[in-house]
C-alpha cells in the first residue's frame, strides 16, 4: 500500500501526505536497479500510476486539501490527478497559437536561475518585468516555490501543468492582485474561468469561505464578476512567452490579452504578505 506523506518515495510506499493510505506502488532504491526504470519514465520525477491509483490519490489529496486548503502539495496532487481533460484542452489551445506552440517546443521554465532580476530592476515603472519584480519583493514570494509534476502520465501535459504553476505569480501581476486571501481568490476565479482545471474550481469555491463579510461582498459585487469575465474572454494565458515580454508595458500587455484593469486596488501589508507567502492558495 502507499501512504500519503510529505517525505518522498519510500520502500513499498508512495508518500504524499502524512497518515493516509491510498494504494500500492513499487519502491525506489537508493542505487540503480531494474525497478528504477519505473520512475522518471516520461520526465524527471515522474511516478506512473494506473486509473485506480489516480482515483485514490485524487480522493486522498482532495480530502486533505478540504481539511487544509493551504496544503500546496495536496492541491498539486489533486490538480495532476483530476485535470487531464482540461490539460488536453489547454495544450491544444497552445498548439494552435504561434506563441504557445513555440513555448511547447522550447519548454522555458520560470525560475530564479532563469530570470535576470538585475535587468528587471532597471526597467521603468509600469513595465511588465518591473511590476513582476515589485510583486515578488512586496509579497515576499519566489518562483522557485512551485512543486514539480509527478503524476501526469503524458510528458507534454506534464509541462502544461508545470507552466500553469509557474505563470501563477505572473497572473497576480497581470491582474494586480496581492497574495492575501482576497487577491488569491480573485486569481483563482480568473483561473477557473480560463483553464477549467478542477483544482482551480475547487479553490474558487472554497476560498470565499475564508473571507470576512466585507471582503466577501467586495468579491461578489466587484472582483468576482471582473475575474470571471476576464478569465472567459482573455487569450490563453499559457500561450504567452512572458520571458520575452519583460520590457512591454503592463497596460499594453493587458490590452493584448483582453484583460480589464482591476476595478479596485487590493493591497496587503508587508506582514500579511509575509504570512501569505507561507500559505498561498496555489497548486
Amino acid at each position: 500500500m502507499f501512504r500519503i506523506s510529505t517525505c518522498g518515495v519510500l520502500p513499498n510506499v508512495l508518500v504524499i501526505c502524512n497518515g493516509m493510505t491510498v494504494g500500492a506502488a513499487p519502491f525506489r532504491q537508493q542505487h540503480s536497479s531494474p525497478l528504477e526504470s519505473q520512475y522518471d519514465r516520461l520526465y524527471p520525477g515522474h511516478i506512473p500510476t494506473n486509473p485506480i491509483q489516480k482515483a485514490l490519490l485524487a480522493v486522498g489529496s482532495g480530502l486533505a486539501a478540504l481539511q487544509n486548503p493551504y496544503r500546496h502539495d495536496m492541491v498539486a496532487v489533486l490538480g495532476e490527478t483530476t485535470g487531464h481533460l482540461a490539460l488536453v484542452r489547454l495544450r491544444d489551445q497552445m498548439k494552435n497559437d504561434p506563441e504557445g506552440s513555440t513555448i511547447l517546443r522550447e519548454r522555458p521554465r520560470i525560475r530564479l536561475s532563469t530570470l535576470d532580476l538585475a535587468h528587471m530592476a532597471t526597467l521603468p515603472d509600469g513595465s511588465f518585468g518591473r511590476e513582476y519584480l515589485r510583486f515578488l519583493e512586496e509579497n515576499r514570494v519566489t518562483p522557485d516555490s512551485r512543486a514539480d509534476v509527478k503524476f501526469v502520465d503524458n510528458e507534454e501535459l506534464a509541462y502544461v501543468i508545470q507552466r500553469y504553476r509557474e505563470v501563477h505569480d505572473l497572473l497576480h501581476t497581470l491582474l494586480g492582485m496581492p497574495t492575501n486571501m482576497l487577491g488569491e481568490v480573485a486569481v483563482k476565479w480568473f483561473e477557473a474561468a480560463q483553464t477549467g482545471l478542477p483544482m482551480c474550481v475547487l479553490g474558487a469555491t472554497l476560498g470565499p469561505l475564508r473571507l470576512s463579510s466585507s471582503r466577501l461582498q467586495t468579491l461578489a459585487t466587484s472582483l468576482g464578476p471582473w475575474a470571471l469575465r476576464s478569465g472567459r474572454r482573455a487569450r490563453c494565458v499559457l500561450s504567452i512567452f512572458y520571458e520575452r515580454r519583460w520590457d512591454q508595458s503592463l497596460e499594453e500587455l493587458r490590452e493584448e490579452l483582453d484583460i480589464e484593469p482591476p476595478p479596485l486596488v487590493v493591497t496587503a501589508t508587508k506582514e500579511k504578505a509575509a504570512a501569505n507567502a507561507e500559505t498561498e492558495l496555489v497548486s
